[in-house]
């Protein structure tokens, strides 16, 4: 017997509308990959035109962007319009503080009205639910070879670096051509850091240790002769050829000969070796060739005290939509194709416009803490750059981890010490063993390298677990792997060694 029976089912699925995604893409893009993305929508539609164009009618300017210490900014409320509502999902949907999927009036049911934040706040889930389709518009980061800065870089992070010299060898990688060769002075970066010359000496030694080998040298010879080094055959009469590469260029091998001490025979042996290797390390990485970073963010020095943050005006493309334009081409439209179009063309147009909005407001939020958080390295270097992570940014100025991680990934401040990714402030700490206040990276790696320069004076060799020890009685909490890492960083001898070297002189 057949029968019919009426059932209500309700389920809860994450929907990542376009305009989300949108919005996530504008949030985590370069300046450089902003001003190509808006330079196809000014091609794609007709509703959209940069600020400074020649105005067509009535326009809608975007609101001026302001540095004020309020909580996420959301957008204006206005009049419901024919464009908002070919939007497939409600403004409190996207820049909401509620996840992907969660609507702010469920939201609130949970929380107190106290609790609640307005605006952007929480992007951290925001593709779980799939990417983008496949098409022009979607994000291919590893489809491209890796650059020689971004190995470069890799490698600086495993390299047991403090985070202050993490921060030097960064800055040297800065000035790094397309060869692999370090072009700029280390007086120069010394003297911008606020730092001594040896110090980035010191970092530059181990940064010649990367891979490829010969990387970061200041000349050919140099170059070279990293490489002979790894090879083990480096010897006073291979200095002395690269010494003269000059004669070798012009072929008076006769004249190398006499100078090098050897003889025909062990010329052409060394010749052959320097044909074997590589006079130019980084062209065999592939990317873009380097371009000159454009910072987002300025910092100047503010003479009523503290820093100035401001936006770089040249980095922020300002478009408008032209309502009179649209009033037109709305008034014109004959078919309901016509009608979807020009509807869907005005969403779009008013949805960027908040989204550049919103995006600036952001990146100066999160800018102006991480200025805050770091102001001692502002004013006296690198030795005063104090640990700092996600959280405690997102914490300080309510906003979530994702977006704060987001904001930062390609985004360059301008300083008074030169121009870092804004990924650079944050820095590793080290806990304390009595839950006081964490101590720098830097500081207990310098605390390590005097104990152990003060060990020919007592006569006793320290080992690591002593170090340790030592540390943990100071309100240090340290592993052994740690310390051992600080001490290789800085050339240092295992304990062993050291003993060895005091016994034999």
């Amino acid at each position: 017997m057949l029968g019919q029976r009426l059932e209500i089912r309700q389920g809860q699925g994450l929907v990542i509308t376009p305009q989300l995604q949108q919005a996530i893409k504008l949030l985590q893009l370069s300046n450089l990959e902003l001003d190509a993305f808006v330079e196809a929508e000014l091609e794609r539609n007709p509703l959209l035109q940069r600020e400074d164009a020649e105005p067509g009618g009535e326009i809608d300017a975007p609101a001026p962007v302001e540095s004020h210490d309020a909580a996420e900014m959301s957008f204006d409320e206005g009049r419901v319009t024919d464009a908002d509502r070919t939007l497939d999902a409600r403004s409190d949907d996207v820049y909401g503080d509620a996840s992907p999927g969660e609507r702010t009036s469920d939201r609130m049911e949970d929380v107190g009205v106290g609790e609640a934040q307005v605006g952007l706040n929480d992007w951290s889930r925001a593709g779980a639910g799939g990417g983008l389709p496949d098409g022009e518009g979607r994000e291919q980061p590893d489809s491209r070879e890796m650059t020689l800065w971004e190995h470069l870089q890799a490698q600086a992070s495993q390299a047991a670096f403090s985070p202050s010299d993490h921060a030097i060898a960064l800055t040297l990688i800065d000035s790094v051509d397309e060869g692999g060769y370090l072009r700029g002075e280390l007086a120069e970066i010394a003297d911008r850091l606020g730092i001594a010359l040896e110090r980035v000496e010191g970092v530059l030694a181990v940064c010649h240790g990367f891979e490829p080998t010969g990387v970061m040298a200041r000349s050919v010879p140099e170059c070279l002769k990293l490489q002979l080094i790894e090879r083990n055959r480096f010897d006073p009469a291979m200095g002395c050829l690269l010494d003269n590469l000059d004669l070798l260029a012009k072929r008076d091998l006769s004249g190398l000969r006499r100078v090098c001490g050897v003889d025909a025979e062990d010329m052409a042996e060394m010749i052959a070796e320097l044909k074997a290797l590589t006079p130019r390390p980084g062209a065999g990485f592939g990317g873009e060739p380097a371009q000159t970073v454009v910072p987002d963010v300025h910092v100047r020095s503010d003479p009523a005290g503290g820093w100035k943050v401001e936006l770089n005006a040249d980095t922020l493309p300002r478009l408008i939509m032209d309502k009179r334009y649209h009033g037109v081409v709305a008034a014109g439209s004959r078919s309901d194709v016509e009608k979807t179009f020009v509807a869907d063309c005005a969403a779009q147009a008013s949805w960027l416009v908040k989204s550049l909005d919103q995006r600036a407001k952001t990146i100066l939020k999160v800018s102006s803490e991480i200025v805050r958080q770091q102001d001692a390295f502002l004013a006296f270097g690198v030795e005063f750059l104090r640990p700092l992570n996600l959280k405690t940014v997102a914490d300080a100025i309510g906003m979530h981890e994702s977006t704060v991680s987001r904001v930062t990934s390609n985004k360059y401040v301008s300083t008074p010490r030169g121009v870092f990714e804004l990924k650079f402030f944050f820095t590793a700490a080290i806990q304390s063993s009595d839950g006081g206040a964490t101590h720098s990276a830097e500081a207990v790696r310098h605390r390590i390298k005097a104990m152990i320069d003060g060990e020919g004076r007592d006569g006793d060799v320290l080992s690591d677990d002593r170090i340790v020890e030592i540390l943990k009685e100071t309100g240090i909490d340290i592993a052994r792997r740690t310390v051992a890492k600080y001490r290789e960083a800085l050339r240092i001898p295992s304990s062993v060694e050291r003993k060895r070297m005091l016994k034999t002189g």
